[in-house]
């Protein structure tokens, strides 16, 4: 086994959940989500976001506006919509509990005698 493939799938299905997560703070641009997530070592490749970011849209979990720049072309801004916001919310108490799971599992409780 490839233990750096092993990373990459790990942090691929948590992508969506961290998408969503930086979006839900305000309208943000594609690029400072890669930044953020590349800082975070979520993510590396700037090819995943874009088709994600796309997916996402299509299932109805956000929107976007394009808004003008004064440095070049105009730039399009994600936002999440209702949808978005309760998928959010359902992923937040999945996390919840599969972090309390491997917790359990990584630190397990010595019985007390």
């Amino acid at each position: 086994m490839d233990i750096e493939n092993t990373k990459v799938q790990m942090r691929k299905g948590i992508l969506e959940f961290c998408i969503l997560q930086i979006i839900s703070r305000g309208e943000v641009y594609a690029s400072t989500m890669l930044t953020e997530l590349t800082s975070a070592q979520i993510m590396v490749v700037e090819g995943t976001l874009y088709p994600l970011l796309t997916r996402l849209k299509n299932a109805g979990f956000l929107d976007y506006k394009w808004v003008e720049s004064v440095s070049g072309p105009p730039r399009k801004y994600y936002v999440l919509t209702e949808k978005g916001v309760s998928f959010l919310a359902e992923l937040h108490g999945t996390w919840d509990d599969l972090h309390a799971s491997v917790s359990q599992i990584i630190h397990p409780q010595t019985p007390q005698v």
